[in-house]
């Protein structure tokens, strides 16, 4: 049974908590401030959570399916699309996939959103899960198993990006993840609507009480949550994080 975790203080005022289960990576639907949002929760300490962009062959996944296809014994409980790519599906910046480095990290403010400096990295420990300023990434260079570079931040320390503005006109279906300092909460959230991103940094910082987070896209944002019967097709992605649950605890009745 879904049971409802108490609502928790961290200086930003009430935190929300999504309901926890058994099952990895529990996502709902929610309403804050008339927007619809979809959230999932994944326990960066107790879940098989990690970054996907090159199958066993050498090509590059691209999509939910096919992970799932190739995750032998296995079944993808959650994923999203997690952080911008070339035209080639390439990472744009920082990316780490079983320790490997496969695109060196980028301190420089660029063109688009993930130029929008101060931009960040999500980075995927041993028992944790962080969404990093990039600066503070490089000087601290915490030990990643998988991390993905995206922009811009959403939230930082508590306070939203300088640069997001309460009344913009730019709205898009944007996706992201938030976390604790500590790494040891994730959730990745994706709007069901177009949103602004002074909307969707509020939602992470005032609504989900969450101290730091990412954002990962706009032109592509897709999630797959298989407990909600969604999962979203289109274009071939780059980097995509997800969860992995052995079949018999994904699938009731396995």
């Amino acid at each position: 049974m879904i049971r409802h975790l108490a609502l928790a203080a961290l200086g930003l005022g009430a935190a929300y908590a999504l309901p926890a289960s058994s099952q990895a990576a529990t996502c709902e639907d929610i309403d804050y401030e008339g927007l619809s949002y979809t959230a999932c929760e994944v326990d960066p300490a107790g879940d098989d959570l990690r970054l996907f962009l090159t199958d066993a062959q050498g090509g590059l996944y691209g999509s939910f399916q096919a992970i799932d296809r190739e995750a032998d014994g296995a079944s993808l409980v959650f994923a999203m699309n997690a952080g911008m790519y070339h035209p080639d599906r390439r990472p744009v910046g920082q990316y780490l996939e079983n320790g490997d480095e496969v695109m060196r990290l980028v301190t420089n403010a660029g063109p688009g959103n993930f130029g929008m400096l101060p931009n960040g990295v999500f980075c995927i420990g041993e028992d944790s899960a962080r969404a990093i300023e990039t600066l503070r990434y490089e000087r601290e260079a915490p030990e990643c198993r998988y991390a993905t570079q995206s922009g811009p931040m959403l939230v930082i320390d508590g306070e939203l990006h300088p640069r997001f503005l309460p009344d913009s006109t730019s709205r898009n279906i944007r996706n992201g993840v938030g976390t604790t300092d500590a790494g040891d909460r994730a959730v990745f959230v994706i709007a069901n609507q177009p949103v602004t991103f002074h909307e969707f940094g509020s939602f992470f910082r005032d609504h989900l009480g969450l101290p730091q987070a990412l954002y990962f896209d706009g032109n592509v944002s897709r999630l797959h949550a298989p407990e909600l019967n969604r999962s979203d097709f289109g274009f071939a992605m780059g980097p995509i994080v997800g969860v992995l649950s052995p079949v018999d605890e994904a699938r009731p009745g396995g």
